[in-house]
């Protein structure tokens, strides 16, 4: 899975990490939002790296967390999703607005592997100073530069330089920052 091959998805082992997260993911989602140290305290037990400085708002959801890797000073709000088969490593001061999606995992355009339940993964990464509008997807083996910022309702299918404004569907360089 981590190596970007095709691996099966329905794997007993994979299966049980999964609902790791999904539970580490419910206990996190119904805490009371006042509860800031214990929230704490379950991101860094799911994630495989935070910073010190972090906040994540509820509702988050994640396949395995432990592919997850934070900066310092990293913000997200609510409806936050990170399928993280492959790793998703986030830079310093990255702020991600609500409702968008980061999906490490693919399926085959052949309908025998796609119904045999498998699937690729290829790891997403965040530079630093990053801003993430709402309502964005970044798919499978997407890089964005630091300092950049990701227009809302953009879905980033391909690396997007550092310091640019880019956005659309598909995501695209509007102009240099």
């Amino acid at each position: 899975m981590l190596s970007g091959e095709i691996y099966d998805a329905s794997d007993k082992h994979l299966i049980k990490e999964r609902n790791i997260a999904k539970d580490l993911c419910f206990e996190y989602n119904h805490l009371q939002p006042s509860k800031l140290k214990e929230r704490k305290v379950l991101i860094k037990k799911l994630f495989g790296k935070t910073g010190k400085m972090f906040h994540i708002e509820q509702p988050f959801y994640c396949d395995y967390g432990y592919n997850i890797e934070i900066g310092e000073n990293f913000y997200t709000n609510v409806n936050v999703v990170i399928l993280d088969c492959a790793k998703v490593t986030f830079g310093d001061n990255v702020m991600i607005a609500p409702n968008c999606g980061f999906y490490t995992a693919g399926h085959p355009f052949d309908v025998e592997q796609r119904n045999k339940a498998l699937e690729y993964a290829y790891p997403i990464t965040v530079g630093n100073n990053v801003w993430i509008g709402a309502g964005c997807s970044i798919l499978p083996g997407v890089t964005i530069g630091d300092n950049t910022v990701i227009g809302a309702g953009s879905v980033v299918t391909k690396d997007i330089p550092a310091n640019v404004l880019a956005v659309g569907n598909p995501c695209k360089v509007i102009r240099e920052l």
